[in-house]
């Protein structure tokens, strides 16, 4: 507003606006967000009159980077269009990466099976049954030699969703960029590595808080000393979101975790300026658009804010929340799964309007399957239409200045304080895991949100309203069950002709190192080049660390 007079102009002309709307004539009594925050029937600059522009918001690409990290923002460079994948075999994954990558992907992101995911070898009855089913099979160096078959680690950035066996998975990766002849200092990518998120949400833990932590501090510290391209924690609040929180919980709890990881490396010796410029973020894109966009603009000021005050960090780098999105896979439909195309569309657009810096769309079909190769070329194709036919990257933060927007970011970054605060009273991050607290918000909030969709307080399309027919029939993707005795035969055949003897005295120095809190990762990249397992190496871990059963409940 030009002036106090303008603004005391405006409350008075609204307050009369107000007063003549007739409240009877609207659709229901109020309006509100999933997160529960009221949305109020007009903005205006009185909404967000206590703000300084140049210092709340600014300009792109400055402190706090609310409007975005980069001045250019996508008039420079797209973000990565990074499909998730893998199935079955790693040659077939493999194929499915060049296909993506024929079809115009930018970088690749590696899906595991649960295996893999739990650290355990495909031949190991622990995992029998679930072969292939939500990932690619990975138990050793030869894997991931098929894995990536024919594409050069130091040419491409990829992305691999694992997390308690990340420094194994890593140190595999490594191992092959090395046999590849590249310079690991070339190499760019990001591990999950966020073992924070599975206690509070997806529960794929194996060892207690406190030792995962240091095996999460090992790769922070390798990284930011041998691979400094490379970004060793995704900070994920996707797999919050998708076990029920909502969006200020998602934007808080993920926040929290990210600051606790700051603070052990902090610990551990390191300078915050020496690795937060590679700490990165994984959020959720979900359906309300504009909670969703206020939520990715307030992430990146309080990062901002925090990092240059909290953890004193001087290079602007460290300040700048880089995040990677995904569309939600809660909000996909097994009814009328064309339907997910829309969804996915608007998920999408709202991210990029959020200004992530890499983007993963899902298929329709993910309801039902891992997405076949013809929903898999939607989804890219969709981000494809956003990024060229909508005009939303011709300038930057196109919804930046939005009453509504701005007031929004604002009251999401306020009720991520008040998280932080009663995060902060029951002891910090691990103490509110190991208690239940952390959990039982989240199931609360899933609480809620399944109510309103049961009584219709909110309409899912094709669900609870505009339900007649099944929708189209879509074809499925299926794992080839026969693969699991084909991955297993390369398994045995790898342990029968690898040096057996340089096996076990690679493990064995592994061991001495978990025991003496050396850091792990040089150990483990020597494992994988003599083609130790992935349950093998997890196994020394196992021993060491033992494994982790939570005390608390609902």
């Amino acid at each position: 507003m030009d002036s106090e007079k303008d603004l005391k102009e405006l409350r008075e002309r609204s307050a009369r606006w107000r007063d003549k709307q007739d409240l009877t004539s609207q659709r229901r009594p109020a309006f509100k967000t999933p997160s529960q925050v009221p949305v109020e029937q007009l903005y205006t600059p009185e909404s967000i009159a206590d703000e300084k522009y140049l210092d709340d918001q600014g300009l792109p690409g400055e402190f706090p980077y609310l409007r975005g990290i980069h001045a250019s923002g996508y008039r420079g460079r797209l973000w990565t269009m990074r499909m998730f994948a893998g199935f079955g075999l790693p040659e077939e994954t493999n194929a499915r990466f060049k296909f993506l990558l024929e079809q115009g992907q930018t970088g690749l992101s590696v899906a595991f099976d649960m295996p893999t995911l739990y650290g355990y070898d495909t031949d190991d009855p622990r995992g029998a049954g679930e072969f292939g089913t939500c990932g690619v099979a990975v138990s050793s160096l030869a894997d991931m030699e098929t894995l990536f078959q024919g594409i050069k680690l130091d040419q491409i950035t990829t992305s691999m969703t694992i997390n308690s066996p990340a420094a194994i998975i890593w140190a595999m990766y490594i191992a092959l960029a090395e046999k590849q002849g590249a310079s690991i200092d070339k190499l760019g990518g990001t591990i999950q590595n966020d073992i924070l998120k599975e206690y509070i949400a997806q529960n794929e833990y194996i060892f207690p808080p406190e030792p995962s932590m240091r095996l999460v501090t090992d790769t922070v510290e390798f990284a930011a000393r041998n691979v400094p391209r490379w970004n060793p924690i995704s900070i994920s609040g996707y797999h919050i979101r998708e076990a029920g929180s909502n969006a200020i919980q998602e934007l808080a709890f993920t926040l929290a975790d990210g600051f606790e990881y700051v603070r052990h490396a902090v610990e551990r010796g390191l300078k915050v300026d020496e690795f937060a410029p590679r700490l990165s973020f994984f959020f959720n894109s979900h359906n309300n658009f504009f909670e969703e966009i206020g939520k990715f603009r307030a992430a990146r000021r309080i990062w901002a804010k925090e990092m240059q005050d909290t953890f004193g960090a001087k290079d602007p780098r460290s300040h700048q929340l880089r995040f990677h999105a995904q569309t939600s896979g809660q909000t996909l439909t097994a009814q009328q799964p064309e339907n997910n195309v829309v969804r996915v569309s608007f998920q999408a657009l709202a991210a990029v309007m959020g200004g992530c810096q890499s983007l993963h769309t899902n298929g329709k079909d993910e309801a039902w399957a891992l997405p076949s190769e013809e929903a898999a070329l939607q989804a890219l194709r969709t981000q494809q239409i956003i990024a060229h036919e909508t005009g939303v990257t011709d300038t930057v933060d196109p919804l930046g200045g939005s009453y509504f927007v701005e007031a929004m970011t604002n009251e999401l970054e306020r009720a991520a304080y008040d998280y932080f605060r009663r995060i902060d009273d029951v002891g910090g991050v691990i103490p509110a895991l190991e208690t239940g607290f952390l959990q039982r918000e989240i199931a609360d909030s899933s609480y809620i949100y399944q109510k309103e969709d049961d009584t219709r307080e909110r309409i899912t399309v094709g669900v609870n309203e505009y339900n007649t027919g099944a929708g189209t029939e879509i074809p499925l993707l299926r794992v080839d069950r026969e693969g699991e005795k084909k991955q297993i035969d390369s398994l045995n055949n790898v342990r029968r002709t690898r040096d057996n003897r340089e096996v076990a005295q690679r493990l064995k120095a592994l061991e001495q190192a978990a025991r003496a809190s050396e850091n792990t990762m040089p150990h483990l990249v020597e494992a994988a080049k003599a083609y130790a397992t992935l349950g093998e190496m997890m196994d020394v871990f196992r021993d060491v660390f033992g494994e982790y059963h939570p005390s608390w409940g609902y």
